[in-house]
């Protein structure tokens, strides 16, 4: 109520204003016509109040339930918001700690990986030096047999050297009498 009066006031200020210069210089204030204009104004607003009220009303309502809407799913987006934000934060929160474990667990790795390498390197080199000794064996056995080839070879043209230079053919003959006389006795 208080708002239509001062509209009111503020209304009836510009029209007094034209009114008294209208007097002809008069110093009264036209009354009669102030309440003309403000019954018409009345009028005015309460036709204006009678036909306005249920759409305006339905309007502020239907722009107030609207408003509250918007102000209920921006509440419900900012807590989403905020949940989402809480949970990145922990994600994050949790992401370095991981990075902390998967470096700790390929550092593991890799030390493993190395023991592993060496421990094989280790196993290849004693095989191979098992296989080297295995060949070097070999080699001074058949280096052997080969020397004992050539001196028993050596040694049997020496003997036949000196047996043919020292024996004549009767010691020849008989050599091989005696030796036939062995196999018989063997034989019998």
């Amino acid at each position: 109520m208080r708002a239509v009066l001062l509209l009111l006031g503020l209304l009836v200020v510009p029209v007094v204003a034209p009114a008294a210069s209208e007097a002809g210089g008069a110093t009264g204030i036209p009354w009669w016509g102030i309440f003309k204009q403000a019954v018409n104004f009345g009028i005015l607003v309460a036709v204006l109040v009678y036909f306005l009220r249920k759409p305006v009303g339905a309007y502020l309502k239907e722009r107030s339930e609207m408003l509250r809407k918007s102000i209920d799913e921006a509440a419900r987006a900012r807590a989403s918001a905020a949940e989402k934000l809480l949970a990145i934060e922990i994600r994050m929160a949790k992401l370095s700690q991981e990075i902390a474990e998967m470096r700790q667990q390929m550092d593991a790795e890799a030390a493993e990986e190395t023991r592993r390498i060496k421990e094989m390197a280790q196993a290849e080199v004693e095989r191979l030096h098992a296989q080297v000794q295995f060949a070097a064996e070999q080699e001074v056995k058949n280096a052997r047999l080969e020397l004992r080839k050539e001196a028993a070879e050596l040694s049997a043209r020496a003997a036949e050297e000196i047996v043919s230079k020292t024996l004549t053919k009767g010691d020849q003959e008989r050599m091989v009498r005696e030796n036939i006389d062995r196999i018989r006795e063997i034989v019998r």
